[in-house]
């Protein structure tokens, strides 16, 4: 509440009942205005000031429902405490919906007066929590626009961070020679993009708790697909992903996986001159799991030839063994590593 006195306008065309109203008030601390009718009152609510208005039901013109409907929607607008002789519960109901706090019956005497000052007493500190509540629900809703644009900025940064590790990797295998090393080099710098394509999403995400797998994964796969053809490798990739959103960092188990299955296909499905198609499907069944499979038409999966260094197959079960799920391939023809997870 204010530091200075709390205002109280009395709307009442009776003078005698309206002095008796403002003494009585004033005994239990509060500063008394009073207004003959409906239209000095709106006048006097405009000038700013009023913390809580005592408000009878006849007016010399109209009534207090007319001034209640007058006040309409009107911002920070005081309580109104409802003063009617009128014995109809119409009256009462109408006020109450059209906006009062509460009501008084209005009579002469001092009961009248004490109740009047109870209900105004609980106006007052209504008033008052809901000050504090839209105070709290202000700080609150400033505390998360703070927040949101801090973890913009964040994930901003990381991207950026990990954009030039990723080219301090691309600058160490133009350097080197061996093949294989290179190659190495290559499917780190490809773990890493995974990884930064999250943090670019969640920068210019309206939600950074999630992530659309939909652009995501697209966005992932063309780019898997462009560095693979600049290796040599001619195949193609085809995506067919549902919109669904995930939590940020299922998004990132989501994406190594996918990059490990796809390089993988591009490395071993067409070897040597051979290419062809590397599908990756992800479908949202009607119990909440995800279906995930990156499937291609090549040469089949023969686990007993040794592939590389092994690095890729660990990284494959440790991120579906993260997401509560076993990979499961099929075959011929090519090949299908598939799994499924809750979202």
């Amino acid at each position: 509440m204010p530091s200075r006195p709390i205002s109280i306008l009395y709307i009442d065309d009776d003078p005698g009942l309206t002095r008796l109203v403002q003494k009585a008030l004033g005994r239990r601390g509060y500063a008394v205005e009073a207004s003959a009718t409906g239209e000095s009152g709106l006048a006097r609510l405009a000038a700013g000031g009023i913390d809580v208005i005592a408000l009878d039901h006849y007016l010399p013109t109209g009534t207090g429902l007319d001034f209640l409907h007058q006040l309409g929607a009107m911002p920070d607008r005081p309580p109104v405490v409802y003063v009617t002789a009128s014995g109809d519960t119409a009256v009462i109901v109408a006020a109450l919906k059209a906006g009062a706090a509460d009501y008084v019956p209005k009579a002469v005497g001092d009961e009248f007066l004490e109740i009047l000052g109870s209900a105004i007493d609980q106006a007052v500190e209504k008033g008052r929590l809901q000050r504090a509540r839209e105070l709290a629900e202000q700080e609150t809703r400033i505390a998360k626009e703070r927040a949101e644009v801090l973890l913009h900025e964040v994930n901003h940064r990381v991207a950026n961070s990990l954009a030039i590790v990723g080219s301090m990797i691309r600058m160490q295998a133009n350097a080197v020679t061996e093949p294989q090393v290179k190659q190495a080099l290559g499917e780190v710098q490809s773990r890493i993009a995974a990884i930064a394509g999250v943090h670019r999403r969640l920068y210019s995400s309206h939600d950074v708790r999630v992530v659309d797998l939909s652009g995501y994964l697209g966005g992932l796969v063309s780019e898997l697909e462009t560095t693979m053809r600049a290796s040599g490798h001619t195949s193609t990739t085809q995506c067919d992903i549902d919109a669904v959103e995930v939590p940020t960092d299922k998004a990132v188990t989501i994406g190594i996986l996918v990059t490990e299955l796809v390089i993988n296909a591009f490395k071993y499905a067409y070897p040597g001159t051979l290419s062809g198609q590397i599908r990756v499907i992800l479908k949202a069944d009607p119990s909440s799991r995800l279906q995930l499979a990156v499937q291609d038409d090549g040469v089949g999966r023969q686990s007993a030839d040794p592939r590389g260094t092994g690095v890729g197959g660990r990284i494959v079960s440790a991120m579906a063994s993260s997401l509560g799920a076993t990979i499961e391939y099929s075959q011929p023809p090519g090949c299908s590593a598939s799994l499924v997870f809750d979202i």
